[in-house]
């Protein structure tokens, strides 16, 4: 028994030392295993070597930043205080250079790939045009988070859908997720039996919401999720001069959902000013939930591009935000050293795992009431107007039409082809009147329409859109901003913060507008940015040409259509 209290006197005198000891052991047998993989196979373990390289970067970073902090700030600070001195000119030359080298961009890239990226760009002066005509306080906006809101959205625009670097990364990124989503099916098939998959949507893709909850959950046990959003929230704070509060949440809300973001930086949400509170809901409006994400994906919409999209629309909402409900109080809330993010409740792993499958049980029940109410009263709805059509010799008419007309000025200015226009109006109306899930659902068909190949229309109907306009209407879709997710939020965000019931009410449809604006400008950067492809399916082109009927003009198209013949 003496030698036994020894033991753990010993152990707790030098409690740190053996910690160190430990980890040394750890990270010394790790690394180990990364070398004999890549020197096994270099390729199959890049993966695996940039985790490792990314990991011990960032642990140097927070362990520099921690204790060197005010060494760091102190090199820099001559730089700092120079940049204030010369600010004044400083800001017009770099605002001449900046509008310099948009209009040259513009130019190249137009006589490289056509006109319809200048409509896109067009539609994103537009809405930046019309929110700050409509803006609270128009004299008021501080235009730094906007310009930079929108250059934020630019460069990772420009990295993932022009460079071949980021687009693979974003690629891989989108396969993984894909694959590691399809483990969920093991599940569906253990609980719903072999069939599982007949009946799609109940037994493939809401176990897929189930399993992406459990995950994170987890994720948030460990402290990686806070660590990620505390880094995100930090760089958006930094270039666009926001609070703490709002960039935490709109770099929150990338991952989680919009009345779970708030959680994060719940003590602070008493003291935040009318306009920050603003900013809580438009990042809200502006994403989607990554539990949400995987649905969409197993619909069979682009992973990557629902990806891209969710990281480009945070920033979006930071800028549409600021310039739709202008800051005109003093932000109480400004920690120097970061925000204290809330921790998940559970007591070890296991448990934290448990907790996220018990919080989607709300989630899927809510996603199923949803759409069995929504796609009901959809067809009462088109019913109704068919009847009401047909006293005018018009039976085409529906709620889709209705909507096609009032949104197809707005897709059109997003880039989307004039053909597909209409069909885009139609998507975003179901979007905002119902939710994405409607619109996700209908763009799948369209684009497995287009993949399957035969006529284009029939009976005068457009059957599938362009490349592009899928592309565009991927982005402009990817958001909560609904009249459904009002309710939610008002909801939401009052039982956090019961003193802000006033504002929340008073500002919530103002958020949800520039909520749905900021998918938008998000669409024109991918509509600026976004390559043409092969348009034309290959069976099509390829019969087209051996028929000697409608020869295409460009013969690269047919070369492309050839080699993947042979491939």
């Amino acid at each position: 028994e003496k030698k036994y209290d020894k033991a753990c006197e010993f152990c707790k005198k030098h409690k740190t030392r053996i910690h160190y000891v430990i980890y040394g052991i750890l990270i010394t047998a790790y690394l180990a295993v990364v070398i004999a993989a890549c020197s096994l196979n270099f390729q199959r373990a890049l993966p695996l070597l940039i985790i490792t390289v990314l990991a011990i970067f960032f642990i140097c970073w927070d362990f520099l930043i921690a204790k060197y902090e005010d060494r760091i700030a102190a090199f820099f600070s001559p730089g700092k205080r120079y940049l204030e001195k010369h600010w004044f000119w400083l800001k017009w030359v770099l605002c001449a250079a900046l509008i310099i080298t948009i209009i040259c961009w513009l130019i190249f890239d137009t006589a490289k790939q056509g006109s319809c990226q200048l409509i896109s760009f067009g539609g994103l002066v537009m809405y930046v045009l019309l929110m700050f005509i409509f803006s609270k306080y128009p004299t008021r906006v501080t235009w730094r988070p906007v310009f930079s809101g929108i250059g934020m959205q630019f460069i990772l625009g420009l990295l993932i859908l022009r460079t071949k670097v980021g687009f693979d990364v974003f690629n891989w990124l989108g396969t993984q997720i894909q694959t590691f989503l399809e483990y969920s099916d093991t599940g569906a098939k253990f609980v719903f039996g072999e069939k599982y998959t007949d009946h799609f949507f109940a037994f493939k893709v809401l176990p897929i919401v189930v399993f992406f909850s459990t995950v994170m959950s987890m994720l948030y046990h460990i402290g990686f999720m806070q660590w990620l959003v505390g880094k995100v929230g930090w760089i958006m704070q930094i270039f666009m001069g926001t609070t703490p509060v709002e960039s935490l949440v709109a770099a929150g809300n990338i991952f989680v959902g919009q009345t779970e973001s708030p959680l994060l930086v719940r003590p602070y949400l008493p003291y935040i000013t009318k306009s920050e509170l603003h900013a809580v809901m438009t990042a809200g409006f502006s994403t989607i939930a990554g539990s949400v994400l995987g649905a969409y994906i197993s619909f069979g919409v682009s992973a990557s591009h629902l990806l891209t999209a969710s990281v480009m629309s945070a920033p979006a909402s930071l800028a549409t935000s600021k310039l739709f409900w202008p800051e005109t109080e003093k932000p109480t809330v400004t920690l120097r050293s970061g925000l204290q993010m809330a921790k998940g409740e559970s007591k070890n792993l296991l448990e934290a795992a448990s907790q996220g499958a018990s919080t989607s049980i709300l989630l899927v029940a809510n996603i199923a009431v949803n759409l069995i109410s929504f796609l009901a009263l959809l067809a009462f709805l088109d019913s109704a107007l068919s009847w009401v059509g047909n006293l005018f010799d018009y039976p085409q008419l529906n709620f889709e039409n209705i909507c096609a007309y009032v949104f197809m000025p707005f897709s059109f200015m997003m880039g989307v082809d004039w053909e597909d226009s209409f069909i885009v109006g139609g998507l975003l109306g179901y979007k905002t009147f119902f939710n994405e899930f409607v619109a996700y659902e209908r763009l799948s068909k369209l684009i497995h329409n287009r993949e399957k190949g035969g006529n284009m229309y029939i009976n005068g109907v457009k059957q599938y859109m362009t490349v592009r306009s899928e592309v565009i209407a991927t982005y402009a879709l990817c958001g909560f901003a609904n009249f459904g997710s009002l309710g939610l939020v008002i909801g939401g965000l009052t039982s956090i913060a019961p003193s802000k019931k006033k504002e929340i009410a008073g500002g919530a449809f103002r958020a949800m507008i520039a909520g749905t604006v900021a998918c938008f400008m998000t669409a024109c950067v991918a509509g600026v940015l976004t390559v043409p492809g092969l348009e034309v399916p290959c069976h099509i082109l390829l019969g087209n040409a051996f028929n000697s009927t409608d020869f295409p003009a460009n013969s690269t198209e047919l070369v492309e259509c050839c080699q993947k013949l042979f491939t």
